[in-house]
């Protein structure tokens, strides 16, 4: 049998960045393979580079662009991205400075490109040197100081002068992990309990019953009960709203659009098991993970693969008495977590993700039974994606009521609740519960 090539994780992580970068490729996807080709200790450095080159990766690029005399040959592409996880290291990572310039120096001839050894010593050592100058001039520039796009940070300036810095730093910051626990197995209280005895610091969350968040990062394999007995699933505190907004009652038909990997799915189920859930997404490998989702936790649900916008696709006309929308967004809610954002998302991608938003929020809310409940959710924390949908969406459809939602969470407007992420707690979220009222409503004009 032919023995597997493997890689140093500094040269997979040049390859995986430069296939984010410029072939446009999601991190996760394009960190799969790169996984299986470095030894298994290596994986978690691996991890941490890529995602650390891509959530400081403006910053990161301008000052390679003040070491280096000359852009990096297209062919020679590797070397820039080999360059920026060097930059990273010294920056970024708590490793001494000479153990990180000599590796990285070295996977120059990993790579086959002994041409650029001295390049990548000279720019390394360089950084060093001009360090506390070019860290002072990123800090003065809001962009540079939290890697943010420039289109994306007056976005955000505008729509929130006064969070802007917290929403920035929380944007950047490591995100915590959160268990949603089972309550159908066990109490939260007792969760808390095992956990302690497992030696794992936790603590519970404030605005969801079934959430506990972490002190600290640690496989799932030291969750206790995670495998054998379904007793929580990895999952943010804002995400866990849904459930409890939804609040599905027992016999009700219930519709999960665009479901994906089944979190929310399962965490319906999980507070009423007497549902039936529909659970569509347009997407075959991701539905494997919702089912693989609700197998782990012992549940059943409808999961069909089709275009939830295209009703023949799917539906059997039987309407239903509660819909969950997690519309596919710009996730910017979540840029903590899929740093990869900021390279892939563009401005001009918001006006068509708010098109496809509105698309599905009227079509679906042709499913929805007289006197149902429809909860519109996004992980975005741009107005265009959210409350301006439901702005739009409320004033065309005469039989559809905004609800308030109870809860001291988040920015309350008109039109739902917006959450911003928290370093150290819950990301950015944006929720509206919209009720379809039995009979229509009067407009103004019949007025």
């Amino acid at each position: 049998m032919k023995r597997r090539k493997t890689l140093s994780a500094r040269a997979a992580a040049a390859k995986t960045l430069r296939a984010v970068a410029e072939e446009g490729r999601s991190l996760s996807a394009a960190m799969a393979p790169a996984l299986e080709q470095v030894e298994e200790n290596d994986r978690s450095f691996l991890q941490a580079l890529c995602y650390g080159v891509c959530r400081h990766y403006l910053t990161l690029e301008h000052w390679l662009g003040q070491l280096l005399r000359q852009p990096i040959k297209a062919k020679e592409r590797d070397i820039h991205f080999l360059l920026l996880s060097g930059l990273h290291q010294l920056a970024f990572m708590d490793k001494p400075a000479h153990v990180s310039i000599n590796e990285t120096v070295n996977v120059t001839k990993e790579l086959n490109k002994l041409w650029a050894t001295k390049l990548v010593n000279g720019v390394l050592r360089s950084f060093q040197r001009r360090k506390d100058e070019l860290l002072a001039h990123s800090e003065a520039d809001l962009s540079l100081r939290y890697a943010m796009p420039q289109w994306l940070l007056d976005k955000l300036a505008a729509a929130y002068p006064q969070q802007l810095d917290e929403l920035l730093a929380a944007s950047n910051a490591q995100a915590p992990l959160t268990l949603r626990v089972n309550l159908q197995k066990n109490r939260r209280e007792d969760y808390l309990e095992q956990l302690r005895q497992a030696e794992v610091d936790a603590h519970l969350c404030e605005w969801v019953e079934t959430g506990i968040q972490c002190e600290q990062a640690v496989d799932v394999s030291r969750l206790p009960g995670f495998f054998d007995a379904g007793l929580c699933s990895v999952q943010d505190e804002a995400a866990q709203l849904s459930a409890a907004l939804i609040d599905p009652q027992p016999n009700e038909q219930v519709l999960d659009a665009c479901c994906a990997p089944g979190g929310k799915t399962a965490a319906l189920l999980e507070r009423c098991p007497d549902i039936s859930v529909t659970a569509v997404d347009v997407d075959p490998e991701r539905q494997l993970r919702t089912r693989d989702t609700l197998q782990r936790l012992q549940l059943d649900a409808e999961v069909r693969t089709a275009d939830v916008g295209d009703l023949q696709q799917w539906w059997d006309g039987t309407p239903f008495d509660r819909i969950l929308l997690d519309a596919p967004c710009s996730a910017t809610g979540v840029i903590r977590r899929h740093p990869d954002i900021k390279l892939l998302r563009r401005s001009e991608d918001i006006p068509q993700l708010a098109a496809l938003q509105l698309k599905l929020l009227r079509t679906l809310w042709t499913t929805l039974k007289p006197g149902g409940l429809l909860v519109y959710a996004t992980c975005s924390i741009l107005k265009e994606e959210n409350e301006h949908i439901i702005e739009r969406f409320i004033a065309d459809a005469t039989d559809a009521e905004v609800l308030p939602i109870e809860g001291k969470y988040g920015i309350q407007s008109s039109f739902g609740v917006q959450l911003l992420p928290v370093t150290g707690g819950h990301d950015g979220f944006f929720y509206a519960r919209l009720r379809k009222q039995p009979t229509l409503k009067v407009s103004a004009v019949d007025a």
